[in-house]
């Protein structure tokens, strides 16, 4: 039997939710946390007004919605819209059980004595705990034309379906991806960034010239190379969740954390409740495998044949993981540049390397299993730009890591991600990475290594060898970067 709440008892929770509406400011809890990067490229779309849209903010699950939602609300408060006219709901509270956003929405106007014509924020947080949100949510939007309603989620693939089904024209998506290393960075040192190693930061920013393009760029350089790689570790280990990231008892027991709170939840009630899936076994059996072998080649027949699942029923499973943001999946082209007709071959990551450290175990530098991890982490980075047409080469015995198709089809730049020094200390051993080059005419090539920087032009290529470490911060800062400035919309 369903319980009833009476009316005094919700606008109690409500009060309880929105402590702004008698002190005036958040929580300090949430208001002594750091703001992510992201925040930048959040708050904007929140106080924008003249398109009527409502945001939806999405992504995995634990990588830090409602703490941005709360560092947005501050940011309000302190720009001077009145605290009355600032409303945050959680829909998984049991007293909103059973009750429409509208209702919720006409009790905050009673309780605070507003009008529709008023200019107000309303948010609601964990909106896939209410059923047909969309529809509501969409009905909002049409009706109430003065109301900014901001919505996050943690079913990050319903979110993404149903708002692209129903929410055209009403809906805003935003994705906050889990953390890049620069961001595990600047949360975890309590210097932001800069960590004393002899009175100097623990990386430097510099403009330099760069050569091969003829244009002045942002370089970075590390002061203390083994500390940034101890910390690169950590990253790759447990990096991926601001609360893994900063809680040492989590980190004590990583594995139970991630698969009770991200994966599992995931898994066994968002997809399973999405798409109908009835085999929930199954389905953990195929991530597992996939988690295992993050960053290797695969194919239909080599998964269906290690992980038990029919090929046909893996392309679904796959499309639902990907839409999860647990896994993301990158195509293979030829030696020619050219993509295959049917891919019957792909690499699967893991859209952060801790999920992977979780499942079994954390790893140290000199595991069997750093160099996918490595690899696992730099696609981490790049997950960040949006729509970027990312590659892998592979022919015969020769393979390209990462190569970057531009808007002809062409092969722009490549990268080869090494746990190693020895190339560039032997970098005539680079023959799959020189011949691919050379046919291609590329003028850079990057190639990654444990501590080693420096270039080295061969056949009019110039190559990069640069720190894994370094490249990860370097990739990851860029793209938020070029995020905030606008270069990628």
């Amino acid at each position: 039997m369903a319980i009833k709440f009476s009316k005094e008892q919700i606008i109690d929770r409500m009060k309880f939710e929105n402590p702004w509406w008698e002190s005036g400011t958040i929580d300090v809890y949430y208001k002594s946390m750091k703001r992510r990067e992201y925040f930048e490229l959040l708050f904007p779309l929140i106080i924008e007004r003249e398109i009527k849209r409502s945001l939806v903010l999405m992504g995995p699950r634990r990588v830090g919605k409602t703490v941005l939602l709360y560092h947005s609300i501050d940011e309000l408060l302190e720009t001077g819209i009145d605290k009355e006219k600032v409303c945050y709901l959680s829909i998984e509270t049991p007293l909103y059980n059973g009750m429409a956003l509208e209702e919720l929405v006409s009790l905050y106007l009673k309780i605070q004595g507003l009008s529709t014509s008023d200019e107000l924020f309303i948010y609601f947080d964990e909106i896939q705990y209410l059923k047909d949100w969309e529809l509501h949510l969409k009905s909002l939007v049409d009706s109430y034309h003065h109301i900014k309603f901001i919505v996050s989620g943690s079913a990050a693939a319903a979110l993404k379906l149903k708002s692209q089904e129903s929410g055209a024209g009403r809906f805003t998506e935003f994705i906050l991806p889990p953390l890049t290393f620069h961001e595990f960075l600047s949360l975890t040192d309590n210097h932001h960034l800069i960590e004393i190693v002899e009175k100097k930061k623990l990386i430097e920013d510099r403009l330099e010239e760069d050569d091969a393009y003829e244009e002045m760029v942002l370089s970075y350089r590390p002061q203390d190379i083994k500390k940034l790689n101890e910390k690169f570790i950590d990253y790759i280990n447990y990096g991926g969740y601001p609360e893994l990231s900063l809680s040492k008892v989590i980190q004590s027991d990583p594995g139970r954390y991630i698969r009770n709170d991200i994966i599992d939840k995931v898994l066994m009630r968002d997809l399973p409740s999405l798409y109908g899936i009835s085999d929930i076994q199954e389905l953990n059996s195929l991530f597992t495998y996939i988690a295992y072998n993050s960053g290797n080649e695969m194919s239909l027949d080599e998964i269906s044949q290690n992980s038990g699942v029919a090929k046909n029923t893996i392309k679904k499973y796959l499309t639902y993981l990907e839409a999860a943001f647990l896994i993301k999946i990158i195509h293979r082209i030829d030696q020619n540049g050219k993509k295959f007709t049917r891919a019957n071959f792909f690499k699967v990551y893991l859209t952060n390397p801790s999920l992977r450290s979780a499942l079994f175990s954390p790893i140290t530098s000199s595991d069997d299993f750093i160099g996918n991890m490595v690899e696992t982490a730099i696609f981490a980075q790049w997950q960040h730009s949006p729509n970027l047409p990312l590659y892998y080469a592979r022919w015969g015995s020769g393979e390209i890591d990462i190569v970057k198709l531009n808007l002809r089809q062409k092969p722009d730049w490549c990268i080869e991600i090494k746990w190693s020094n020895r190339f560039a200390k032997n970098p005539s051993e680079l023959k799959n990475v020189r011949m691919f080059c050379g046919k291609h005419h590329l003028r850079r090539a990057v190639i990654t290594t444990i501590d080693i920087s420096n270039f080295q032009n061969i056949n009019n290529t110039e190559y990069e060898f640069i720190p894994a470490s370094l490249y990860s911060y370097t990739v990851g800062k860029n793209i938020v970067l070029g995020l905030q400035m606008g270069f990628f919309r």
